[in-house]
C-alpha cells in the first residue's frame, strides 16, 4: 500500500500515522504488517500486509478486508495498492 501523508512535518508525524495503521491491521485481521519503503521520508510510506494460508480464496478475502480497512482509515492518503502472490 502506497501512502501519502501531506500533513506530516516530521518523521514523528509520519510514524504516528504508520504505527496506528499497522497496529489496527494486525489486531483486526491477524496479518503481518511492515513498512517496506520510504522509511526516511516524512510524507510517504509503503506498507506491506502479509498472510499465509493453504487457501488462496481465504487469503484473498483477508487481504481484501485489509485493503478496505486501510482505505477507510486513510481515505485519500492511500494512493495505491497491489496484490502479489507467492506460491
Amino acid at each position: 500500500m502506497e501512502i501519502s501523508i501531506p500533513h506530516a512535518q516530521s518523521l514523528k508525524d509520519k510514524r504516528s500515522v504508520v504505527k496506528g495503521l499497522k497496529d489496527r491491521l494486525r489486531e483486526r485481521h491477524n496479518v503481518s504488517v511492515a513498512e517496506i519503503d520510504g522509511e526516511h521520508t516524512w510524507q510517504r510510506a509503503t506498507i506491506a500486509a502479509v498472510t499465509v494460508s493453504t487457501s488462496r480464496d481465504f487469503a484473498s478475502k483477508v487481504l481484501a478486508a485489509v485493503e478496505r480497512d486501510a482505505a477507510h482509515v486513510l481515505g485519500g492518503m492511500l494512493t495505491d495498492t497491489c496484490l502479489e502472490w507467492l506460491d
